[in-house]
Parts: C-alpha cells; sequence; structure tokens
C-alpha cells in the first residue's frame, strides 16, 4: 500500500503537472482555477482597472486559486517566470450554459461524472428503481446533492433520502459538489459556483430520457437539504419539488457564530470534517474516493488537482467573526427561499443539536402558496425522519415528483430499518402513522387534500405520544397559516424581586449580579451517547450558586401555550468591556422536574438591533463590525437576547423559567468560544422603573386538543429534565 501511495503522489506532483506545461485557465463564478502551471512558479492576477490584486505559488499539483473575485470581471494572469500573458473572464452567476449543453451529456445506470459550466466533473451515480432496470424507464427521478458521499457507488444508496425514495420507486441520483470525494474543483462553503453547479445538475438529470415528464426532485437532509434551498432559489427549469430537511438559515447566525459568539463544538468539528474530506485521494479525502483512485479511476484522480488551494473551512470562518454581507449573503439560505417557484416539503426541530434552531427565522420568508408545507417539531437533527413526517414527505414525492395518487402506507416494510438506524438496535418500534390518503382515487383529489393542510404544522410534545417515552410520536398537533402565528400575542413578564416573574413593571429600582463562568458546567449536557436516542443520558446539570440568576413565575393558574420566538431585554451593566450571554427557558413542573425548553446568546458587543427586522419578540442584531461596541463602564445599557423559536405547553400549576448566565451547559453539540472569566467578571441586571429588565414570549390561545395532564419527564424529544434548583436569587 505504501507503495502505491508513493506511486500515485508522484504521479500526481510529476504527470499531472509536467513543467513548461501551458497553464489551464478556468473562470468559475466568483473565483478562477489555474492548473497544469509549473510548480514553483509565482503567478499574478491583473485587475483591469485596480492592477496587481493577488499573487500565489504554483503547488506540486500545478495548480493555483484566485478566490473571491468579480463576476463578470477579465483578470490577467502573469508569469513571474517570463512567458505570454493569460487573461480569463469570471462567470457571472445568471451565465447558464445553452440548454444543448445539458442535452448532450448522457447518463446512464451506475457510476459516472456530470461537466459542469467550467468544465468541471462531479461524481455521480445513477440508481433506477429498487429491483427496476435504466431501460424500465421513465421513472420519477430525485436527486441528492451534497459534499457528504452520495455519489459513492455502493450497493445500495448511501444516504437516507435518497436510500428511502429509490426503495419505494424513485430513481435516485446522487451527486457529490465540488471538491469532495471523487468530484473536481475546489470545495466551497455553499457559494455561487457550488449553486451553479446544483442548478447543471438538475438541467443535465432533467433531460435524460429515463426522467419522468422530465421533472426532478431534490431530496435530503442537513447538507442536501441546505443544498436544496440554493438550487431551489436558483430555479432550473427542470427542477420540479424540493424537501429540504433539518437546515440552516443563515450561515453565521447559527451554527457558526449563534449571537456572535464561535461555535467551536459542533460548527468548528463540521467545518473540520469538511477540511478532511476535501484533501486530495488517495493520501486523504474520503474513504471510497481514496478506493477508487487505488482501484484506477484516473478520473478521479485527475480531479484531485486543485484540493491543495483547498482554504482551511475553519480559518476561512474564523475569519469572518462579524456578519458580512458580501460574504455571507450568498451562503445563507434565507436569502435564496423566496425565490423558490416549485412545490416545497420543509421539515425541521426546534431542538436540533447540530444545525440549531435558527432555521424558524427564514419561515416567514416561504412563498405562501398551497404547495409549499412547513412541519415543525421539538426533537433532534434526525425528527424529520420520524415516521408522522415520512408519511407526509412520501405524499408530497408521489404528488408533485411521480404525479401520482400517494400511498404512503407502502413505507411501512421499511419502517423499522429506518427506526433502529435512528434510535439505535434493540429500540422499540415506532407505530406505523395511518395512510391519510387511503380513501383518495385521483390524483388531482390527493393534491387538493395535501394543498389543504395548513402552511405549517407543529407536531407538539414530540416524544410523549405512545406509551413508551421517548419514542417519536407526537401527542398532538396544531396547525398556521404563517410563521410566527398570527395567533401569537407578546406576553411580557418582567424580572422582580426575589427571583419571581410578574405581569406588572416593578417600581423600584433593584439590581441583581452575578459572576459568569463558562467553566462552572461542562460545556455540553450530553457527555456520552446520542442525542437520538429514545431517552438519551442527558446530564444537563443545574445552575452554580453565584454564577447565574434565573427568574420564574407563580404556578400558572391556567395552560400557557408558547410558539414563536422571544426576546430577553435586559439591562445590563457590567464590569467588562464585553460579556458573552446565555439565556435559557424552562418549565418548573409541580413534581419538583424541570423541563429544558430553549436558549439564545449574545456577545454583549453585538447588541446593536436590525430595526427593520426587529419585533418585540424577535431580536434581530446587525452583527456587522462598524456596529459592534464595548458596553460602556460603570452603565447600564440596553441589551436584548433573542430565544430562538419554540412550540411548548407550559402547563396549569407549573412554573416558568427563564436563566441568565455564561454560554455553555445546555446544549448537546454546540460549545462557545467564549473568554474564560475565571469568576471575575461581575453582570448586573436592572429590574424595575425605567430599566425594567424583562422576558416576552409568542403565546397563542392553548388549543382544546392540549392535553391536561404533563407528559413524562423526560420523554420530549430533545428537552432534557432535571430536578429543579433555586438560582442563587430565587428564581
Amino acid at each position: 500500500m505504501r507503495s502505491r501511495i508513493l506511486f500515485v503522489l508522484l504521479l500526481l506532483s510529476a504527470g499531472l503537472a509536467p513543467a513548461g506545461a501551458t497553464p489551464v485557465l478556468q473562470p468559475n463564478v466568483g473565483y478562477l482555477s489555474i492548473m497544469d502551471a509549473t510548480p514553483g512558479d509565482t503567478l499574478t492576477l491583473v485587475h483591469p482597472q485596480r492592477g496587481r490584486v493577488a499573487s500565489g505559488q504554483v503547488d506540486a499539483y500545478g495548480s493555483l486559486l484566485f478566490p473571491f473575485l468579480e463576476q463578470g470581471t477579465t483578470y490577467t494572469v502573469q508569469n513571474a517566470a517570463g512567458g505570454a500573458s493569460m487573461s480569463a473572464t469570471i462567470l457571472h452567476f445568471e451565465d447558464h450554459p445553452p440548454q444543448s449543453f445539458y442535452e448532450a451529456q448522457t447518463l446512464t445506470e451506475g457510476y459516472q461524472y456530470i461537466r459542469m459550466r467550467d468544465g468541471t466533473l462531479l461524481a455521480a451515480t445513477v440508481r433506477p428503481p429498487l429491483g427496476k432496470m435504466i431501460a424500465d424507464g421513465p421513472f420519477p427521478t430525485v436527486i441528492e446533492y451534497s459534499g457528504y458521499n452520495p455519489a459513492e457507488p455502493s450497493a445500495t444508496p448511501a444516504q437516507p433520502s435518497e436510500l428511502i425514495a429509490w426503495a419505494l420507486g424513485y430513481a435516485v441520483v446522487g451527486v457529490n459538489m465540488r471538491g469532495s470525494g471523487c468530484s473536481g474543483g475546489v470545495f466551497g462553503i455553499f457559494d455561487y459556483a457550488t449553486t451553479a453547479d446544483g442548478y447543471d445538475v438538475v438541467e443535465t438529470v432533467g433531460v435524460q430520457p429515463w426522467v419522468l415528464n422530465h421533472k426532478v426532485g431534490m431530496v435530503g437532509l442537513s447538507f442536501s437539504g441546505i443544498s436544496q434551498t440554493f438550487v431551489g432559489g436558483s430555479r432550473p427549469p427542470h427542477l420540479g419539488a424540493v424537501a429540504p430537511l433539518s437546515t440552516i438559515a443563515d450561515i453565521y447566525r447559527a451554527p457558526g457564530y449563534p449571537g456572535g459568539i464561535f461555535n467551536n463544538g459542533f460548527a468548528q468539528s463540521w467545518l473540520s470534517e469538511r477540511g478532511r474530506d476535501a484533501q486530495p485521494a488517495p493520501m486523504g479525502g474520503q474513504s471510497w474516493a481514496r478506493k477508487r483512485v487505488n482501484d484506477g479511476d484516473t478520473v478521479c484522480l485527475t480531479n484531485q488537482k486543485m484540493r491543495l488551494q483547498q482554504l482551511d473551512p475553519v480559518l476561512q470562518t474564523k475569519a469572518f467573526p462579524y456578519y458580512t454581507p458580501a460574504f455571507m449573503d450568498e451562503r445563507s439560505p434565507a436569502t435564496w427561499v423566496d425565490k423558490i417557484e416549485v412545490p416545497m416539503f420543509y421539515s425541521a426541530a426546534f431542538q436540533d443539536e447540530q444545525t440549531g434552531p435558527d432555521f424558524a427565522s427564514m419561515l416567514s420568508r416561504f412563498p405562501v402558496r398551497p404547495d409549499v408545507k412547513v412541519t415543525v417539531q421539538n426533537g433532534v437533527h434526525t425528527s424529520p425522519f420520524d415516521l408522522e413526517v415520512v408519511w407526509d414527505w412520501v405524499a408530497f414525492l408521489d404528488i408533485y415528483v411521480a404525479g401520482r395518487v400517494p400511498n404512503p402506507s407502502r413505507m411501512s416494510p421499511f419502517a423499522p430499518i429506518l427506526t433502529l438506524q435512528i434510535l439505535g438496535t434493540g429500540s422499540p418500534m415506532v407505530p406505523v402513522p395511518s395512510d391519510s390518503y387511503d380513501d383518495v382515487t385521483s390524483l388531482d383529489d390527493a393534491k387538493a387534500r395535501f394543498e389543504s393542510r395548513p402552511f405549517v404544522v407543529v407536531r407538539m410534545e414530540n416524544g410523549a405520544g405512545s406509551s413508551i417515552p421517548g419514542l417519536p410520536v407526537s401527542r398532538f398537533q396544531r396547525g398556521f397559516s404563517q410563521w410566527p402565528p398570527k395567533e401569537a400575542k407578546p406576553m411580557t413578564l418582567f424580572f422582580a424581586a426575589h427571583g419571581k416573574l410578574a405581569r406588572k413593571r416593578p417600581h423600584s429600582k433593584k439590581v441583581d449580579s452575578y459572576r459568569p463562568d463558562p467553566a462552572a458546567r461542562p460545556m455540553s449536557s450530553l457527555p456520552t451517547g446520542s442525542a437520538w436516542d429514545v431517552i438519551p443520558p442527558y446530564e444537563w446539570l443545574p445552575l452554580v450558586d453565584g454564577t447565574a440568576i434565573a427568574y420564574a413565575t407563580p404556578p400558572l393558574k391556567k395552560s400557557l401555550t408558547v410558539v414563536g420566538p422571544g426576546s430577553v431585554d435586559l439591562w445590563l451593566r457590567s464590569s467588562a468591556t464585553d460579556s458573552d450571554l446565555q439565556v435559557t427557558l424552562s418549565e418548573i413542573r409541580p413534581d419538583g422536574l424541570e423541563t429544558y425548553v430553549q436558549s439564545g446568546y449574545l456577545r454583549a458587543s453585538h447588541r446593536k438591533l436590525d430595526n427593520d427586522r426587529s419585533t418585540p419578540t424577535h431580536p434581530v442584531q446587525t452583527h456587522l463590525e462598524a456596529d459592534a461596541a464595548p458596553l460602556p463602564a460603570g452603565q447600564f445599557v440596553a441589551v436584548r437576547v433573542e430565544l430562538y423559536s419554540v412550540a411548548h405547553v407550559f402547563r396549569k400549576g407549573s412554573r416558568l423559567r427563564v436563566s441568565l448566565e455564561a454560554p455553555g451547559g445546555d446544549r448537546v453539540a454546540w460549545a462557545f468560544d467564549t473568554p474564560p472569566t475565571g469568576g471575575q467578571v461581575v453582570n448586573e441586571i436592572s429590574r424595575g422603573g425605567r430599566r425594567a429588565s424583562k422576558l416576552v414570549l409568542s403565546v397563542v390561545p392553548t388549543s382544546k386538543d392540549t392535553p391536561n395532564d404533563l407528559p413524562a419527564c423526560p420523554s420530549l424529544r430533545g428537552q432534557p429534565c432535571r430536578r429543579y434548583a433555586a438560582a442563587v436569587n430565587g428564581g
């Protein structure tokens, strides 16, 4: 094996980059790739007006990347070693190839490569439906597109969404993004080039003769869910529907920099994995790409040419500690979702331990049409694969991609397999949902039934809907015509003496203080096990005296239903010039247990609000560097901290609680790059008078379907329990 790797290294450094070769300039959307240049040469990039703007040394593979360039501008490349200059025009995102470009490509069953508009080849695997051959088509067809391993030519599809679709009668096409697996090019974090590739993939697949009606759907959760929002917003003509699951909304706000604080837990680990996956095979990169190179796939090998030019995703992210519109707008789904013109089915969870709950901030930007439906729930990253959601997902694909009367019940034989994959071996079986379309005989009637559903369906108390606590079954559902719900009204609760939350503003001006210490509790509330377990072994530790304060209502006289975002409006004075804040909403139950509900975060120097987007229940910070400001010494200042959206019923007899502490201790996978304090920083919170700190929640009328009794604790998906212990101020 060692000799084989040495041979490949020599091939890459010599055979792919011969000295004296004429360099190949490959412009894309926003950057320029140079290949087959002489290793060690210094190349300079010249702008037509600004002159020399960048230079770099050609790597051992004969490649060099000039990123972050102006679209439509013609740049000149000069070689310090001499020779003629070369020019290239950077592509516009809207510069789509003619239809003949896509029609000239023939895709067959199995593993192959799809050519993009800049000449880059993306790895792809085409699979006809389970038990079929490609000649049996045309088939309803879906695409899974990500930087994971959707193109891996394994016996069955590698990703769960395409695996389910394949088993249910869909042809599936798995495509690896550029710079991942065996695909060529350089990996970019949701940049214009990656979205343009997605457009090209849809158009190339859509014109194939084995694609039913020449319209394709897109499927996938997380990475491949996020990619759908961009591709859908780019409007490729052969796209028929999208079904994104568990996505982000904003590449900066979550999970990258929640509240302006770098997430050195999940976000950093995910970015690090992408960097490792982008290393050149066979010395690095994804295992299946290493195998293909070692087995003689010369296209996969050639596609590694640009990999030494890969920008480190962690360093690239840390280079932008503030929101930078020129870099981040194109990389945020919220910028694209309002442009989606095809039917869409979307689902995510409020306590998602990976991508997080900020997805809800973009739901108001979704097109409000009968063929756009949203399902949200308390839960974890895989909650959109809960059977109740999968049944609706199958119906959506059947109606809008396959064009047939939906039959979700054909998923029943595969349900135990999906359940075990998510909940773990030996877990109880989840009850199979009923088929909402078993009495429907026409596609028009099926479509009418699907489109009569509310725009947003909220699966309430997911995990408490069966006899086994923790099984992903909801207890009841709520439906709303918009998000946030138009029924939601702001409810204000003021911080009061002895850790109380009061409906009336206190008249007396008082101050509570605490010493925030991120080391006071472990950063994670789940040090072992998986958040996807039926009942995860959470270790959600209580607040440490002196490091936090909390406020709670008296026992509620009637149940209170919160649906939507919230705001913790503080008057803060700190001994430090900056302070990282965490607010946590929870329910103190009559049995003495406490249930986690939701959290929010803010670096106080990022407190400047975007007044056009902020509401009484949803503070939206600009996070712009120009707006950042230290805390004024010795003065109270208004700081609003967002509580991410949630849907939760606080039962009659329970107490609603909000706590304030240093970031950490309340989430499974997120961690925070917050400076150590050693307990030396003092934060003071004003309550009463003109500087009255308060909690503002989105409250909707409690439905008649709401059960009177509390769910078991623990049982709610994504919501750990602990024994309630009062904070030092009594809350």
